[in-house]
């Protein structure tokens, strides 16, 4: 049975001053979250402050994104030490912003991926496809396109340590949402792609939903059997609301 996990990614959000409130609320209302991972995904200027905040409580920490390299003159980069020094046990990798707007291309995605393994931070690997592309009827073909770039870099053993985010592009922040039917299809087709490699590691990674998750379609989406959680954006910065999402996934 997979535990599930949702995680909060804040994006470009928040003050100290909100974080505080914002935290305090989650912290308050994890007593009627069940048996569900929570994670948060701050800015990196604030990891720092959410990790004291969190202290003590059941809620896990992670970062946004990382850089491929370990160390040396990368300016403005951060690298998986540094976020395990942070107490970061999760890191976002291949987000559709970082792919769209900053040029992730699936070989940089691979590397990085394949650093947050070998630091010891767990991976949420985003894939998902375009409108147009799911218009054309390619979803699977793009979808295994950037699965694949990984798996062929760092092998199917290395997804046990790992979790897949999919999150179709044109449901992020955009207000539409897959149907439960679309989401767990793609789910379906993800498990099976890594079942095809290791039917182990299919039935142990985690394969969290993004897209204009809500509480209120939530419920729906997390009972599809292939769907473990979400990854959440804007969301996430409502306590009530993200509070509301988890307990649908517990």
């Amino acid at each position: 049975m997979r535990k599930p996990l949702v995680a909060g990614n804040w994006k470009m959000n928040g003050s100290r001053a909100k974080i505080n409130v914002l935290v305090k609320g989650l912290i308050d209302g994890m007593k009627k979250v069940g048996d569900v991972d929570v994670l948060l995904c701050p800015p990196y200027v604030y990891i720092p402050a959410v990790e004291q905040l969190i202290h003590g409580s059941d809620i896990l920490l992670g970062a946004q994104d990382v850089a491929k390299e370990e160390v040396g003159a990368f300016t403005g980069e951060v690298s998986v030490s540094m976020l395990k020094d942070s107490d970061c046990s999760y890191v976002i990798i291949g987000h559709s912003e970082r792919r769209a707007y900053y040029g992730d291309t699936d070989e940089i995605i691979a590397k990085k991926f394949a650093a947050a393994i070998e630091g010891g931070v767990t991976p949420i690997l985003c894939v998902g496809e375009l409108l147009e592309e799911r218009e054309a009827g390619v979803t699977e073909e793009v979808v295994s396109k950037q699965l694949h770039a990984v798996l062929d870099h760092v092998g199917v053993k290395a997804f046990e340590k790992a979790v897949i985010a999919y999150e179709p592009v044109w449901a992020i922040g955009t207000g539409l949402t897959a149907t439960p039917a679309q989401a767990q299809d793609v789910h379906a087709s993800i498990r099976a792609l890594i079942a095809k490699e290791d039917e182990a590691a299919a039935q142990k990674i985690r394969i969290l939903y993004g897209g204009s998750v809500k509480a209120a379609n939530a419920k729906d989406i997390f009972s599809q059997p292939d769907i473990d959680g979400g990854l959440i954006g804007g969301a996430s910065l409502a306590a009530d609301e993200f509070i509301h999402i988890c307990e649908a996934a517990g």
